[in-house]
């Protein structure tokens, strides 16, 4: 017997991209996928909680994120894929962390991309 793999599809997204900046209020590298709950700010101002999912761990790892690269408490930007029913969550691709640096949590190791 040969194992099987699969995985669900990321269709519960939007194609195009969304930025979000916001206060890490918790961050969870698993495995199969990586959590990052950012407060950010709506319109009015009120606090909103957004759940970013991001690929697993390892591959999280393989590109140079600890559990040291971002930080409860950190402002970061976020480029994500927004769900498709409007409520708050999204696909994390690219995450910028206070030092600066810009790694994508998508799993692709993609470059960042020049306007973010």
């Amino acid at each position: 017997a040969v194992p099987a793999w699969s995985h669900h599809s990321h269709g519960n997204y939007e194609d195009t991209f969304m930025d979000l900046e916001g206060v890490v209020k918790e961050v969870h590298l698993l495995v199969p996928h990586s959590w990052v709950y950012l407060e950010v700010k709506d319109a009015k101002g009120e606090p909103q909680m957004w759940a970013l999912e991001a690929t697993g761990r390892t591959g999280l790892q393989r590109i140079g994120v600890s559990v040291d690269y971002v930080k409860v408490g950190d402002t970061v930007r976020a480029r994500c894929h927004h769900l498709r029913d409007g409520s708050n969550g999204c696909l994390l691709g690219f995450l910028k962390a206070p030092d600066g640096s810009v790694k994508d949590w998508d799993g692709n190791n993609a470059p960042p991309p020049p306007d973010f």
